[in-house]
């Protein structure tokens, strides 16, 4: 008699990457204090063109923590991968939002891997690390003090083009992160809230500060697309042909697929998408059932 042997799960890997070595995120590498070992539970690691931190206060509002499951699982439709830091509040919104989309998201912790967080981030940490990755530079115990998690929070701004600051107090810990952010030329945006509440002051000041505004996942992926021209810009002596300019010109009155004008013009998914959404907000393109995209018909 022939019995059919009964599928094993495999748990996540637990792995140390050397700075230098292969699987070492090159994000990290732009620090001037780049940890010289991290320490993975799952993996792999995004690259920083096609991440995204999201980070907030733990003392959410309803709505900040709402915006975060939806900025998260909007962007991982697209390819994004969301980066936070494992907190309670918008830090597990965000999470929780790309995992529930079936995206990829990366959790970057203040302690080693053997202090996973009690209770509810404890299950959340193990769902990240079956399909996406745990990361830090604790070898053993921790959080040591309020100064690890700022000393975390600037590996969270690294590995992501670009930080969005949903929620935060004047004094927030999730400032710390922008601010990490910006030192490395990283876009910051911040999600306006009721100016009346103390987890909207923060980001009231990064506005003010000069940060662009969060209203839907089409301002992150229009900031990934700005980050991206500018290094390809920088890295080039002579300036870049005008992707929109492609773009529009690509687009017909037949519809196409995102994927299909993406590898016409010579940009990513996101970018292409990007903007086909600014397009559509300025009159110049039309969406179409199956994530297809023609040129708005003339008048």
């Amino acid at each position: 008699m022939h019995t059919t042997p009964s599928k094993v799960k495999t748990l996540p890997l637990r792995t140390t990457i050397e700075r230098g070595h292969a699987g070492y995120p090159a994000g990290l590498e732009a620090l001037r204090d780049a940890p010289a070992l991290v320490h993975v539970w799952g993996g792999p690691l995004p690259e920083r063109r096609s991440a995204v931190a999201i980070v907030g206060s733990r003392a959410a509002t309803p709505y900040g923590l709402g915006f975060a499951d939806r900025l998260a699982r909007d962007l991982v439709g697209h390819g994004v991968s969301v980066v936070s830091g494992l907190a309670r509040g918008i830090d597990t919104a965000a999470h929780a939002g790309a995992l529930e989309a079936g995206g990829h998201t990366v959790a970057v912790m203040a302690s080693a891997l053997d202090r996973v967080p009690a209770g509810a981030p404890s299950e959340l940490a193990r769902r990240i690390a079956e399909s996406g990755a745990v990361l830090t530079e604790v070898a053993q115990g921790g959080p040591f003090g309020r100064g690890a998690f700022v000393k975390r929070n600037r590996l969270i701004a690294a590995l992501a083009g670009v930080t969005v600051v949903v929620e935060a107090a004047e004094d927030g810990g999730a400032l710390s992160t922008a601010r990490s952010a910006r030192l490395l030329g990283r876009a910051v945006l911040a999600v306006p809230g009721d100016v009346d509440r103390p987890a909207s002051r923060g980001t009231l000041g990064l506005i003010r500060g000069g940060a662009r505004v969060c209203a839907d996942a089409g301002d992150v992926l229009a900031a990934l697309e700005a980050g991206l021209a500018s290094a390809a810009s920088g890295s080039s002596g002579s300036p870049p042909l005008d992707p929109g300019a492609r773009l529009r010109a690509r687009l017909g009155p037949e519809p196409a697929s995102v994927e299909e004008l993406a590898a016409a013009c010579g940009l990513t998914v996101a970018e292409t998408l990007a903007r086909l959404l600014r397009f559509q907000w300025s009159g110049l393109a039309v969406p179409h059932p199956g994530g297809r995209w023609s040129s708005r018909p003339q008048a």
